[in-house]
């Protein structure tokens, strides 16, 4: 029997304690942790404490001059508005449309961009000039172009028979309006990370794809997706967080007539509505299911990268 095969018994099933101990039982690593220290603290304290308070005022019934404890009852008025499954409706199909089409559409432009050719500089540039508009801009911008009687795309909706009225007045219309805002003005952020991905992939990997007789599509299924897969987890993981949260596109684009979870927030979180409490629990919630997502995301696409 081996030394390797004596000792391997001594050392015991790894626990997440064993772990611990064997980071801090080193004095470098220990060192360094220490010297980490304040500034993590003071991360902590300038993330957690408002969250913290958020929470803590979410359990409270809140009235000018009145405060009464009411546990999660302001959950339960929350999740007995049908304007709020409303709003979660309209965010879910906003956040998986844009995000699907975003994913797409930024895969294709990243492996057009990857590919030599005349002018491939300036075709970056451009590709990116729609992410430098500001959201409010350019919903202002879309809201203009789906404008009865003015806008180009209502005017092709009604040339075509598409919509029956205004598109701005049509709720599925204005949902359907804004994930190909969100599209247009987003697409080349991802695009751009995947692009980087694409970038530091070895061309001998190819190169010996190549010599044993792989085809393009061969090279794309087993290569190129393969080894893009980190990449891809962080442009999704983004753009999934970015579109639950959306607030600032759905407020200029539908001048309010449509709700996403961060538009129904504000209307309660404004004051003079006198629901400050609702609207911390709908806040909690936007917060607890990006974290939800998030923690989705890393376990799935970050098990399947570590894989690849």
């Amino acid at each position: 029997m081996s030394v390797a095969t004596e000792r391997a018994p001594s050392r015991g099933i790894a626990t997440p304690w064993r772990s611990i101990k064997g980071e801090f039982g080193d004095s470098d690593k220990r060192t360094g942790y220490i010297m980490v220290l304040p500034t993590l603290v003071i991360v902590l304290l300038i993330a957690a404490g408002p969250i913290a308070y958020a929470i803590y005022l979410s359990l409270w019934r809140i009235l000018p001059g009145d405060w009464t404890f009411v546990g999660l009852g302001n959950y339960a008025t929350l999740f007995s508005d049908p304007e709020f499954y409303t709003a979660l409706f309209n965010t879910a199909v906003f956040t998986i449309g844009s995000v699907a089409l975003e994913g797409a559409f930024g895969l294709t432009i990243a492996l057009v961009l990857n590919r030599g050719f005349v002018g491939q500089g300036a075709a970056r540039a451009i590709a990116i000039v729609p992410w430098a508009f500001p959201t409010v801009v350019s919903g202002i911008m879309w809201r203009l172009m789906y404008t009865d009687q003015v806008g180009i795309f209502a005017y092709i909706a009604d040339s075509l028979g598409l919509v029956d009225g205004p598109i701005l007045a049509n709720t599925t219309a204005v949902l359907i309006g804004a994930i190909i805002s969100d599209v247009w003005k987003t697409t080349p952020f991802v695009a751009l990370l995947l692009l980087a991905g694409m970038q530091v992939i070895p061309l001998d990997v190819y190169e010996a794809a190549r010599v044993d007789g792989a085809t393009k599509w061969q090279q794309f299924t087993r290569v190129t997706l393969p080894l893009l897969r980190p990449a891809i987890m962080v442009a999704l993981l983004f753009r999934t967080l970015d579109a639950w949260r959306v607030y600032d596109l759905f407020w200029a684009l539908t001048d309010r007539s449509l709700d996403s979870l961060s538009v129904y927030t504000f209307k309660f979180v404004r004051i003079s509505q006198l629901n400050l409490s609702v609207g911390n629990a709908a806040a909690v919630f936007v917060f607890l299911s990006s974290l939800l997502i998030a923690a989705v995301f890393i376990k799935v696409l970050g098990t399947r990268a570590q894989e690849a």
